[in-house]
């Protein structure tokens, strides 16, 4: 598994090779490994292929076209050409998962401090999850992508997806038709401070 965390990389360009359906659910599998806070295990995982998936990415098209109009999320404005880079991609992949926390408020609620406290334990745990995820991926021999721009078709998708919870991110998985190079990361000494 070090392998994977160290030689994973973002997957963006797919080829158009159906994943066998046991290798996604060996994907998912980790992914409902990983460890959550007070084991409330928020997830909620929606595997998309073929009409269902292509439905999605219409959501989310048409959620781009509206934001340029009327935002949803007006300050991040300046990353919309990013997420309709993003569509594609998800239109490309053969299998588009989306990812639900279970126990999430709507984006609208205004939250009280343990709410809050909640909310940021159940991403932290849908985060190992997803990250779960995409290592066991990589192990298989799959490429994947960890998707935010959703949120700028958050009410689209929602009204696609009919799911319980709140729409955390999407999970793209196929077979890499590329082979990015490592990307920059942080030096050691200026991520990491050691206190005694």
């Amino acid at each position: 598994m070090i392998a994977s965390i160290t030689l994973r990389r973002s997957i963006r360009k797919y080829k158009h090779s159906p994943v066998p359906r046991d290798l996604v659910e060996q994907v998912l599998e980790a992914g409902l490994l990983a460890p959550s806070s007070k084991n409330r295990q928020p997830w909620h995982f929606i595997v998309t292929t073929g009409r269902a998936k292509n439905e999605a990415v219409a959501a989310m098209k048409k959620g781009l076209l509206r934001e340029r109009k009327t935002p949803f999320l007006p300050q991040s404005a300046p990353y919309i050409e990013d997420a309709f880079h993003t569509a594609e991609i998800m239109k490309e992949a053969p299998v588009l998962i989306f990812v639900m926390n279970e126990l999430g408020c709507c984006l609208d609620h205004t939250l009280n401090r343990d709410e809050r406290v909640s909310e940021i334990c159940n991403a932290q745990s849908i985060g190992a999850a997803v990250e779960n995820m995409c290592l066991a991926a990589d192990s298989l021999g799959l490429g994947s992508l960890w998707i935010c721009n959703t949120y700028f078709a958050y009410p689209e998708l929602c009204q696609v997806l009919k799911s319980r919870g709140e729409l955390v991110c999407a999970l793209t998985l196929g077979y890499a038709a590329e082979a990015p190079l490592k990307r920059p990361r942080k030096a050691f000494a200026d991520a990491v401070e050691f206190r005694e």
